[in-house]
């Protein structure tokens, strides 16, 4: 099969444009898109770090260098000639700063759509997610992330939804839709005790063949013979700072890198591939919270997962790994000053997040206790005035300036401010930012990739690697 004329007459060329296609390209002279080129995608995986902002990245590869000398996995494959690199525009339909159920359903639906919504267009049109498309192709499919399996990232590649906070009903869809294994948090979306409906929906899998995993060690012992439904946490699955720090945490929770080793174990034996979905969820959850234990060793940890992605596709040679991100989210950055790099290489004696700190602090709490409780996490003291300003946010009068996640008002943004005295790490807001964002290809199907693409391309590059039709 010819794969620059497959979608000649697909959905590349009926989006209201004269265009070509844009994956179509002359010969490249790296020894890599030689060897992938008219190679079939038998599987696919696509990985993303929800709300990465170039700094994030960079400061990962900075930590892991000066802490282990050795950087991080994502730009490792960068400085070997590995990959196919490119820029991607993030925009939504409604706005060029993308939330995430937007940014998931360009790559799920091949469309722009307005934010806050699952592939459900501005007029209400239905574009069916590419994870379905996949399943009708004979495809296995799953998604594992560090937020709940039925938020807006995993749920953009597989329903449509108005609204990307019907997560009740979306852990119902995934169960109609016939995936194959499903891991993250979400207890809140399928226990009975929790849900608004009082349905047990646990029960529901259950009758259909699922096994049911509530802790690492389940998921380890699960059969990889049948579909597997993994919930580890009732919201969000926990910091992997904390997780690493607590040994309760550790021995229940699995790691990024562990649950996505298990969906490649669940599904690579399936004769017409599988296509898998990894998220670092979390990582935008600590942007939201200008929170740096969160954000660093969040995304260290979606590099553990890089590595175990890329030497499954390195043996394989069939499969393709994308990796990536759906938006910059607070652009946070080492800044310049004379203590820069001691600063920054504080961060590697943190053990808590600054969530765990804000959160043990009370308002009895006298300041020589709140100094000893950061010093604690971050083997750093603060000054007496530093301690006194945030137990201000503890007298029921003063207000928190924000922070998407931030459930309990805790004042990470002062706190954060605090920090940057000590760890050099500047942050320029606490939501999502309208940046281009890195977009990196391994294996069959890279070769596609051209060196700015918009967000929507990456459905129709995806179907075309793996020679799946666009037809559904």
């Amino acid at each position: 099969m010819n794969r620059r004329k497959f979608f000649r007459n697909g959905s590349l060329f009926t989006l209201g444009t004269a265009l070509i296609n844009p994956f179509e390209s002359t010969a490249s002279i790296l020894d890599l898109q030689t060897i992938n080129k008219n190679k079939k995608a038998k599987n696919i995986i696509f990985m993303v770090s929800d709300g990465m902002s170039t700094g994030t990245l960079n400061m990962a590869d900075l930590y892991l260098n000066r802490k282990t000398g050795k950087g991080s996995n994502w730009l490792q494959l960068y400085k070997e000639q590995r990959i196919n690199r490119a820029l991607m525009d993030t925009a939504s339909a409604s706005s060029i700063v993308t939330d995430s159920s937007a940014g998931s359903s360009s790559w799920g639906g091949g469309f722009r759509v307005n934010n806050g919504s699952l592939n459900v267009g501005p007029n209400g049109e239905m574009h069916m997610p590419i994870w379905q498309k996949f399943k009708k192709a004979g495809k296995m499919a799953g998604c594992v992330t560090t937020v709940p399996i039925t938020h807006a990232t995993p749920a953009g590649f597989c329903v449509n939804s108005k609204s990307r906070n019907a997560q009740e009903d979306i852990a119902e869809q995934y169960l109609e839709l016939g995936f194959d294994i499903m891991m993250g948090g979400g207890n809140n979306y399928f226990s009975a005790d929790i849900r608004k409906d009082k349905k047990d929906i646990y029960a529901l899998y259950k009758a259909k063949g699922w096994q049911i995993a509530r802790n690492r060690q389940e998921m380890m012992a699960a059969d990889n013979s049948k579909p597997l439904l993994g919930v580890f946490a009732d919201d969000g699955l926990p910091y992997n700072i904390d997780r690493t720090n607590d040994k309760a945490l550790t021995d229940s929770t699995p790691t990024l890198a562990e649950m996505a080793q298990k969906a490649i174990d669940r599904m690579k034996g399936n004769k017409n591939g599988f296509v898998l979905q990894i998220e670092a969820g979390k990582v935008d959850w600590g942007a939201h919270a200008n929170d740096i234990g969160a954000l660093l060793y969040d995304q260290v940890a979606f590099d553990e997962a890089i590595k175990v992605a890329i030497d499954f596709a390195s043996k394989d040679g069939e499969t393709l790994v994308i990796i990536t991100t759906d938006h910059g989210n607070a652009n946070p950055g080492v800044i310049y000053g004379k203590d820069a790099n001691n600063n920054f290489d504080s961060i590697q004696k943190y053990t808590h997040t600054n969530e765990w700190i804000l959160n043990s602090i009370k308002p009895d709490n006298t300041i020589a206790q709140v100094r000893e409780i950061v010093e604690s996490a971050n083997a750093t003291a603060i000054s007496e005035e530093d301690a006194k300003t945030v137990l201000t946010y503890y007298d029921g009068l003063h207000k928190e300036e924000g922070g998407l996640y931030n459930y309990k008002k805790v004042p990470f943004k002062t706190f954060a401010q605090i920090q940057q005295k000590h760890n050099s790490v500047g942050w320029i807001s606490m939501d999502h930012s309208a940046d281009y964002v890195e977009l990196a290809m391994f294996g069959p199907g890279s070769e596609l990739l051209k060196p700015f693409v918009k967000n929507t391309d990456l459905h129709y590059l995806m179907l075309q690697a793996a020679e799946v039709e666009n037809k559904f």
